[in-house]
Protein backbone atom coordinates (compact mmCIF):
# COMPACT_ATOMS: atom_id res chain seq x y z
CA UNK A 1 0.00 0.00 0.00
CA UNK A 2 1.73 3.38 -0.89
CA UNK A 3 2.11 5.29 2.02
CA UNK A 4 0.90 9.22 3.04
CA UNK A 5 3.42 11.44 3.57
CA UNK A 6 2.79 13.50 7.06
CA UNK A 7 4.14 17.21 6.24
CA UNK A 8 1.82 18.15 3.78
CA UNK A 9 -1.14 16.80 5.79
CA UNK A 10 0.07 18.19 8.92
CA UNK A 11 0.18 21.54 7.04
CA UNK A 12 -2.76 21.79 5.65
CA UNK A 13 -4.55 20.49 8.99
CA UNK A 14 -3.34 24.23 10.03
CA UNK A 15 -3.83 26.28 7.51
CA UNK A 16 -7.63 24.78 6.10
CA UNK A 17 -8.70 23.08 8.62
CA UNK A 18 -8.13 25.16 12.31
CA UNK A 19 -6.93 28.74 10.36
CA UNK A 20 -9.71 28.70 7.55
CA UNK A 21 -12.42 26.52 8.13
CA UNK A 22 -12.54 26.59 12.14
CA UNK A 23 -11.27 29.98 12.61
CA UNK A 24 -9.56 28.79 15.92
CA UNK A 25 -8.28 31.38 18.31
CA UNK A 26 -4.33 31.99 18.52
CA UNK A 27 -4.33 29.88 21.83
CA UNK A 28 -6.07 27.03 19.91
CA UNK A 29 -3.34 27.08 17.22
CA UNK A 30 -0.19 27.49 19.95
CA UNK A 31 -1.45 24.56 21.97
CA UNK A 32 -1.96 22.51 18.89
CA UNK A 33 1.42 23.72 17.33
CA UNK A 34 3.39 23.04 20.75
CA UNK A 35 1.95 19.37 20.61
CA UNK A 36 2.97 18.72 17.52
CA UNK A 37 6.43 20.33 18.17
CA UNK A 38 7.25 17.53 20.64
CA UNK A 39 5.29 14.54 18.77
CA UNK A 40 7.30 15.19 15.90
CA UNK A 41 10.89 15.87 17.80
CA UNK A 42 10.47 12.34 19.99
CA UNK A 43 9.49 10.50 16.57
CA UNK A 44 13.09 12.22 15.30
CA UNK A 45 14.13 10.53 18.46
CA UNK A 46 12.90 7.16 18.80
CA UNK A 47 12.18 6.48 15.26
CA UNK A 48 15.47 8.50 13.17
CA UNK A 49 13.67 10.12 11.11
CA UNK A 50 13.63 14.13 10.63
CA UNK A 51 10.01 15.58 10.65
CA UNK A 52 9.81 16.29 7.02
CA UNK A 53 10.66 12.72 6.67
CA UNK A 54 7.54 11.30 8.22
CA UNK A 55 4.84 9.11 7.30
CA UNK A 56 1.79 9.37 7.99
CA UNK A 57 1.72 5.55 8.88
CA UNK A 58 4.59 6.30 11.29
CA UNK A 59 2.77 7.73 14.06
CA UNK A 60 0.57 4.76 14.93
CA UNK A 61 -1.58 3.83 17.85
CA UNK A 62 1.28 2.35 20.11
CA UNK A 63 3.90 5.20 18.50
CA UNK A 64 1.51 7.81 20.16
CA UNK A 65 1.13 5.94 23.76
CA UNK A 66 4.70 5.13 24.06
CA UNK A 67 4.49 9.18 23.12
CA UNK A 68 1.96 10.07 25.62
CA UNK A 69 3.47 8.10 28.12
CA UNK A 70 6.72 10.11 27.52
CA UNK A 71 4.99 13.17 28.65
CA UNK A 72 3.87 11.78 31.80
CA UNK A 73 6.98 9.73 32.90
CA UNK A 74 10.04 11.53 31.76
CA UNK A 75 8.05 15.34 31.50
CA UNK A 76 6.05 14.82 34.46
CA UNK A 77 2.83 15.98 32.43
CA UNK A 78 0.02 15.60 34.78
CA UNK A 79 -3.70 13.49 33.16
CA UNK A 80 -4.85 16.50 32.76
CA UNK A 81 -2.24 17.96 30.57
CA UNK A 82 -1.96 14.54 28.73
CA UNK A 83 -5.55 14.47 27.74
CA UNK A 84 -5.35 18.04 25.89
CA UNK A 85 -2.30 17.14 24.24
CA UNK A 86 -4.06 13.55 22.86
CA UNK A 87 -7.11 15.93 21.83
CA UNK A 88 -4.95 17.95 19.60
CA UNK A 89 -3.72 14.48 18.40
CA UNK A 90 -7.35 13.48 17.77
CA UNK A 91 -8.26 16.71 16.10
CA UNK A 92 -5.49 16.50 13.45
CA UNK A 93 -6.58 12.72 12.77
CA UNK A 94 -9.81 13.38 12.30
CA UNK A 95 -9.37 15.66 9.84
CA UNK A 96 -6.88 12.68 7.82
CA UNK A 97 -9.96 10.56 7.87
CA UNK A 98 -11.57 12.38 5.51
CA UNK A 99 -8.77 13.40 3.65
CA UNK A 100 -7.15 9.67 3.58
CA UNK A 101 -10.51 7.41 3.63
CA UNK A 102 -8.19 4.42 2.28
CA UNK A 103 -6.13 4.89 6.11
CA UNK A 104 -9.54 4.22 8.14
CA UNK A 105 -8.64 1.49 9.86
CA UNK A 106 -4.71 2.96 11.06
CA UNK A 107 -7.00 6.27 12.09
CA UNK A 108 -9.42 4.74 13.79
CA UNK A 109 -6.98 3.17 15.92
CA UNK A 110 -5.24 6.65 16.54
CA UNK A 111 -8.76 7.72 17.55
CA UNK A 112 -9.53 4.77 20.32
CA UNK A 113 -7.05 5.67 22.44
CA UNK A 114 -8.65 6.60 25.63
CA UNK A 115 -8.37 9.74 27.88
CA UNK A 116 -6.63 9.37 31.23
CA UNK A 117 -8.82 9.14 33.81
CA UNK A 118 -8.01 11.94 36.20
CA UNK A 119 -8.26 13.01 40.29
CA UNK A 120 -10.69 16.35 40.22
CA UNK A 121 -9.49 17.87 44.07
CA UNK A 122 -11.40 20.93 45.11
CA UNK A 123 -9.90 24.63 43.94
CA UNK A 124 -8.57 27.19 45.45
CA UNK A 125 -9.52 30.42 46.27
CA UNK A 126 -8.89 33.59 48.63
CA UNK A 127 -11.07 34.26 51.87
CA UNK A 128 -11.91 38.07 52.17
CA UNK A 129 -9.04 38.96 55.05
CA UNK A 130 -6.69 37.02 52.31
CA UNK A 131 -8.18 39.66 49.58
CA UNK A 132 -7.61 42.07 51.74
CA UNK A 133 -4.49 41.12 52.29
CA UNK A 134 -3.37 41.07 48.58
CA UNK A 135 -4.92 44.51 47.54
CA UNK A 136 -2.50 45.82 50.17
CA UNK A 137 0.51 44.51 49.11
CA UNK A 138 1.85 46.71 46.36
CA UNK A 139 3.63 49.83 46.76
CA UNK A 140 0.92 52.50 45.20
CA UNK A 141 3.70 54.68 45.59
CA UNK A 142 5.07 53.53 42.84
CA UNK A 143 4.00 53.40 39.11
CA UNK A 144 4.05 49.61 39.12
CA UNK A 145 2.25 49.10 42.29
CA UNK A 146 -0.14 51.05 41.38
CA UNK A 147 -1.16 49.55 38.23
CA UNK A 148 -0.57 46.20 39.67
CA UNK A 149 -3.23 47.15 42.88
CA UNK A 150 -5.98 47.99 39.66
CA UNK A 151 -4.93 44.96 37.90
CA UNK A 152 -5.99 42.79 41.05
CA UNK A 153 -8.60 44.50 42.04
CA UNK A 154 -10.04 44.26 38.46
CA UNK A 155 -9.03 40.28 38.28
CA UNK A 156 -10.92 39.32 41.76
CA UNK A 157 -13.90 41.39 41.28
CA UNK A 158 -14.98 40.41 37.57
CA UNK A 159 -13.03 37.11 37.22
CA UNK A 160 -11.23 37.79 33.70
CA UNK A 161 -8.94 34.84 32.48
CA UNK A 162 -4.87 36.08 32.65
CA UNK A 163 -5.03 36.32 28.86
CA UNK A 164 -8.39 38.43 28.94
CA UNK A 165 -6.91 40.79 31.37
CA UNK A 166 -3.59 41.54 29.49
CA UNK A 167 -5.41 42.17 26.17
CA UNK A 168 -7.29 44.57 27.56
CA UNK A 169 -7.72 47.51 25.95
CA UNK A 170 -8.86 51.36 26.51
CA UNK A 171 -11.81 50.87 23.74
CA UNK A 172 -13.13 47.68 25.58
CA UNK A 173 -13.88 49.57 28.93
CA UNK A 174 -17.10 51.46 29.82
CA UNK A 175 -16.89 53.73 32.87
CA UNK A 176 -19.88 56.02 34.32
CA UNK A 177 -23.11 54.43 34.65
CA UNK A 178 -23.41 51.30 33.78
CA UNK A 179 -19.78 50.69 33.88
CA UNK A 180 -18.18 47.56 32.90
CA UNK A 181 -15.57 45.75 30.79
CA UNK A 182 -16.16 43.83 27.41
CA UNK A 183 -13.64 41.37 26.44
CA UNK A 184 -13.49 38.72 23.61
CA UNK A 185 -12.58 34.96 25.86
CA UNK A 186 -12.36 31.87 25.14
CA UNK A 187 -13.84 30.08 22.15
CA UNK A 188 -13.91 33.90 21.00
CA UNK A 189 -16.97 34.87 23.28
CA UNK A 190 -17.44 38.37 23.63
CA UNK A 191 -19.37 39.55 26.94
CA UNK A 192 -19.93 41.82 29.31
CA UNK A 193 -18.71 42.39 32.96
CA UNK A 194 -19.78 44.59 34.86
CA UNK A 195 -17.85 46.56 37.71
CA UNK A 196 -18.35 47.74 41.70
CA UNK A 197 -18.05 51.06 42.38
CA UNK A 198 -14.89 51.23 43.66
CA UNK A 199 -13.65 49.27 40.87
CA UNK A 200 -14.93 51.51 38.17
CA UNK A 201 -13.17 54.35 40.77
CA UNK A 202 -9.80 52.57 40.99
CA UNK A 203 -10.01 51.78 37.21
CA UNK A 204 -10.72 55.39 35.98
CA UNK A 205 -7.94 56.73 37.80
CA UNK A 206 -5.02 54.42 36.52
CA UNK A 207 -6.66 55.04 32.57
CA UNK A 208 -6.15 58.87 33.64
CA UNK A 209 -2.72 58.58 34.51
CA UNK A 210 -1.90 56.03 32.05
CA UNK A 211 -3.45 58.14 29.42
CA UNK A 212 -3.53 55.66 26.08
CA UNK A 213 -4.98 55.42 23.23
CA UNK A 214 -8.18 53.08 22.55
CA UNK A 215 -5.99 50.50 21.10
CA UNK A 216 -3.49 50.81 24.20
CA UNK A 217 -3.22 47.98 26.25
CA UNK A 218 -4.68 48.91 29.75
CA UNK A 219 -1.84 47.14 31.66
CA UNK A 220 1.54 47.40 30.37
CA UNK A 221 4.77 46.42 30.86
CA UNK A 222 7.86 48.55 32.05
CA UNK A 223 8.58 49.38 27.92
CA UNK A 224 4.70 49.94 27.22
CA UNK A 225 4.19 46.65 25.79
CA UNK A 226 1.58 44.03 26.88
CA UNK A 227 2.30 42.29 30.10
CA UNK A 228 3.20 38.33 29.76
CA UNK A 229 1.77 35.84 31.69
CA UNK A 230 4.76 34.52 33.19
CA UNK A 231 5.11 38.46 34.31
CA UNK A 232 1.76 38.29 35.44
CA UNK A 233 2.67 35.74 37.55
CA UNK A 234 5.85 36.29 38.37
CA UNK A 235 3.89 39.77 39.83
CA UNK A 236 1.48 38.13 41.86
CA UNK A 237 3.71 35.89 43.38
CA UNK A 238 5.86 39.17 44.87
CA UNK A 239 2.86 40.49 46.11
CA UNK A 240 1.54 37.07 47.68
CA UNK A 241 4.85 37.01 49.24
CA UNK A 242 4.09 40.66 50.63
CA UNK A 243 0.49 39.64 51.96
CA UNK A 244 1.92 35.96 54.14
CA UNK A 245 3.30 38.14 56.16
CA UNK A 246 0.06 39.89 57.58
CA UNK A 247 -1.88 36.80 56.53
CA UNK A 248 -0.71 33.82 57.88
CA UNK A 249 -3.42 31.48 55.70
CA UNK A 250 -1.97 32.27 52.31
CA UNK A 251 1.06 30.49 53.64
CA UNK A 252 -0.58 27.40 52.72
CA UNK A 253 -2.04 28.37 49.23
CA UNK A 254 -0.90 28.19 46.01
CA UNK A 255 -2.13 31.67 44.60
CA UNK A 256 -2.20 31.90 40.93
CA UNK A 257 -3.55 34.37 38.33
CA UNK A 258 -6.79 31.12 37.90
CA UNK A 259 -7.01 31.45 41.57
CA UNK A 260 -7.91 35.13 41.19
CA UNK A 261 -10.99 33.54 39.01
CA UNK A 262 -12.00 31.29 41.26
CA UNK A 263 -11.85 34.00 43.97
CA UNK A 264 -14.65 35.77 41.93
CA UNK A 265 -17.19 33.04 41.25
CA UNK A 266 -16.83 32.24 45.51
CA UNK A 267 -17.68 35.70 45.92
CA UNK A 268 -20.17 35.49 43.78
CA UNK A 269 -21.68 32.33 44.76
CA UNK A 270 -21.46 32.89 48.61
CA UNK A 271 -23.58 36.49 48.07
CA UNK A 272 -26.19 33.99 46.58
CA UNK A 273 -26.02 34.48 42.87
CA UNK A 274 -27.47 31.83 40.82
CA UNK A 275 -25.19 29.27 39.15
CA UNK A 276 -26.07 29.72 35.56
CA UNK A 277 -25.86 33.56 36.38
CA UNK A 278 -22.28 32.97 37.58
CA UNK A 279 -21.45 30.53 34.26
CA UNK A 280 -22.47 34.00 32.12
CA UNK A 281 -20.41 35.98 34.35
CA UNK A 282 -17.40 33.96 34.13
CA UNK A 283 -17.97 32.91 30.21
CA UNK A 284 -18.34 29.70 30.89
CA UNK A 285 -19.75 26.51 28.03
CA UNK A 286 -21.99 24.91 30.74
CA UNK A 287 -23.53 25.13 33.76
CA UNK A 288 -21.90 21.54 34.58
CA UNK A 289 -17.98 23.60 34.41
CA UNK A 290 -19.45 26.02 37.22
CA UNK A 291 -20.48 23.05 39.40
CA UNK A 292 -16.62 23.19 40.61
CA UNK A 293 -17.58 26.08 43.11
CA UNK A 294 -20.50 24.70 44.47
CA UNK A 295 -18.26 21.40 45.38
CA UNK A 296 -16.03 23.50 47.00
CA UNK A 297 -17.95 26.28 49.23
CA UNK A 298 -17.90 24.68 52.71
CA UNK A 299 -19.77 27.93 53.76
CA UNK A 300 -23.27 26.85 51.68
CA UNK A 301 -22.72 22.96 52.90
CA UNK A 302 -22.58 24.20 56.65
CA UNK A 303 -25.64 26.49 56.07
CA UNK A 304 -27.38 23.11 54.42
CA UNK A 305 -26.14 20.99 57.74
CA UNK A 306 -27.74 23.36 59.73
CA UNK A 307 -30.98 23.45 58.19
CA UNK A 308 -31.18 19.40 58.83
CA UNK A 309 -32.86 18.04 62.29
CA UNK A 310 -30.38 16.46 64.29
CA UNK A 311 -30.75 12.77 64.74
CA UNK A 312 -31.54 11.26 68.23
CA UNK A 313 -29.57 8.43 69.94
CA UNK A 314 -27.95 8.04 72.91
CA UNK A 315 -24.43 7.41 73.28
CA UNK A 316 -23.66 4.10 75.81
CA UNK A 317 -20.69 3.84 77.54
CA UNK A 318 -17.71 1.33 76.25
CA UNK A 319 -17.68 -1.85 78.30
CA UNK A 320 -14.99 -3.97 77.17
CA UNK A 321 -15.74 -7.42 76.54
CA UNK A 322 -15.09 -10.42 79.16
CA UNK A 323 -11.61 -12.28 78.64
CA UNK A 324 -12.89 -15.31 78.49
CA UNK A 325 -15.79 -14.78 75.93
CA UNK A 326 -12.90 -12.79 74.40
CA UNK A 327 -10.51 -16.20 74.01
CA UNK A 328 -14.06 -17.99 73.04
CA UNK A 329 -14.59 -15.96 69.96
CA UNK A 330 -10.33 -16.16 69.08
CA UNK A 331 -10.51 -20.15 68.98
Amino acid sequence: MKTTSLSPLLQSFFTDRLMTQRNASPHTIASYRDTFRLLLLFAKTQLKKLPCQLMLEDLNAPFIGAFLDQLEKHRHNSPRSRNLRLAAIRSFFQYASFQQPDRSAHIQRVLAIPNKRQDRSLIDFLTRPEIEALLAAPNQTTWSGRRDYVLLRLAIQTGLRLSEIISLRYAEVRLGQAAHVRCHGKGRKERCTPLTKQTATALEAWLHERDGSADDVIFPNARGGSLSPDGVQYMLANHVAVARKSCPSLKTKRVSPHVLRHTAAMELLQAGVDRSVIALWLGHESLETTQIYLDANLTLKEKALAKIDPLHGKLKRYRPDDDLLNFLRAL
